[in-house]
């Protein structure tokens, strides 16, 4: 008993001088506070009063670097303001500005280097011209609630992006706001991340995916993108519970995506819209889809709601084998665009999807129409090649091709059908739903 207790004695002491070697720097604009982060032992913390630090800076060791309010690190529009070279760093409540403009370079607000694991950066403004965050391959990264303005002086092409994860693994990046850059948040190559709960709003791309697998998506809000959340060539996505409203080009761009989840997000107001306060300068051309899927498969698409955009959603090239079921389409220009050469069947178990331009009935009242839904017939394709042709949308001629078609399938060629469509929106997706503007981050409407 007496060694137990002269061994756990020692263990304290140990413990005890370890914390007690800890320092506290204090730390004042008139300060060399590079000097001060060369000196700094690991566990010890650095403190900025108010005032503007001019300069680019390194932290060499696993440090915690805050600030008083008013505390600001100036990188004088060059190369990183703040480079963390240390894992277990944390940076919070800071002020970072004018980092450089090279994207080559890849000069940002802060820069997580490789060796840089489990860094938290925290509760920081940013404001500049290349990359607000850079992650560069290192694991297990934490980003939470930091408040990212990019330049607007420059073209969106110019601009680094907000949030940019590179061959990143475990990493959250959660309650962020992010606007003015290129793009909100760009994840390349990384696998296993969280993105959750971010506000991101004019920019081109709200969530930009690249070559990237099990990652997370959840609860995000993007508003007066040009794109809320281009995903691309990646798989194993899990996309649930966001939010895209008045985006321009897509609401949910699917691109070479396989073997993911799209589920309960809600895509609102997707128009062509020449809105000069848009990424993209007021462009025309701008496509207005609430879903767009490109050569995409194996995917599960259930439960999201796509309202009051130009389109509900344009499938084409190969996209096939996707389960679509218990979505609601509501008041879009047009509701779908099919353009492929295999029959698809959008309903699943007896559960298909609600159309709000559905002219069906329900006699047996099971909640499920009598007659399928049809949203793509040879006319469309016609009016598709011609849009000048729309004139004649309601013609007696269209109608009359309309009903021989009905009459004799043969003439029809393959399409989508919805052999089981929904008589009501399903409560869960209502769009008169006033929650549906609420994310982190995110100014009450007027």
């Amino acid at each position: 008993m007496g060694l137990w207790f002269a061994r756990l004695a020692s263990l304290l002491s140990i413990s005890f001088i370890v914390s007690a070697q800890a320092a506290t720097f204090h730390v004042s604009p008139a300060d060399d506070l590079q000097q001060v982060l060369d000196r700094a032992q690991a566990g010890d913390q650095v403190v900025l009063s108010a005032g503007i630090y001019k300069g680019n800076f390194i932290v060499p060791q696993s440090i915690e670097l805050t600030g008083k309010q008013g505390a600001v690190l100036d990188g004088q529009n060059k190369g990183h303001t703040l480079q963390i070279n240390a894992a277990n760093s944390y940076v919070h409540h800071l002020r970072i500005q004018n980092y450089g403009e090279d994207l080559t370079e890849l000069d940002s607000g802060i820069f997580v280097s490789k060796q840089a694991a489990k860094t938290r950066i925290e509760y920081n403004e940013l404001q500049g011209g290349g990359f607000g965050i850079w992650v560069d391959a290192a694991p297990d990264v934490q980003l939470i609630a930091n408040k990212i303005e990019g330049n607007l002086e420059l073209r969106s092409a110019d601009r680094g992006n907000g949030i940019h994860l590179f061959n990143v693994t475990g990493a959250l990046a959660q309650g962020n706001e992010v606007w003015y850059t290129r793009d909100g948040i760009y994840i390349d190559t990384s696998n296993g991340n969280k993105l959750i709960g971010n506000y991101l709003h004019d920019l081109r791309y709200g969530v930009h995916y690249m070559y990237s697998y099990h990652n997370l998506v959840q609860d995000n809000f993007t508003f007066q993108t040009r794109t809320g959340y281009a995903l691309m060539q990646s798989k194993y996505l899990t996309v649930i519970g966001n939010r895209s409203k008045n985006d321009a080009n897509y609401g949910i761009l699917m691109n070479y995506i396989t073997n993911s989840t799209i589920q309960n997000n809600r895509v609102i107001g997707i128009q062509n819209a020449n809105n000069p306060h848009m990424q993209g300068g007021g462009q025309m051309g701008l496509e207005g889809k609430a879903l767009f899927i490109y050569n995409s498969l194996f995917n599960q698409i259930r439960d999201n709601l796509f309202a009051q955009s130009d389109m509900g959603i344009h499938l084409t090239a190969g996209s096939e084998d996707n389960v679509l079921s218990g979505n609601a389409f509501v008041s879009n220009k047009e509701q779908v665009k099919y353009v492929a050469t295999r029959k698809q069947d959008w309903s699943d178990k007896g559960v298909g999807n609600y159309w709000s331009d559905y002219l069906g009935w329900d006699m047996d009242g099971d909640g499920i129409g009598d007659v399928e839904y049809e949203p793509n017939d040879s006319m469309d394709r016609l009016l598709w090649k011609f849009p000048s042709a729309k004139l004649l949308l309601n013609s007696p001629a269209v109608e009359t091709l309309r009903w021989v078609q009905r009459q004799f399938p043969v003439l029809k060629s393959p399409g989508v059908v919805d052999s089981h469509p929904l008589m009501a929106v399903p409560h869960s997706l209502n769009p008169a739903d006033r929650s549906f503007g609420t994310a982190a981050g995110e100014v009450a409407e007027k």
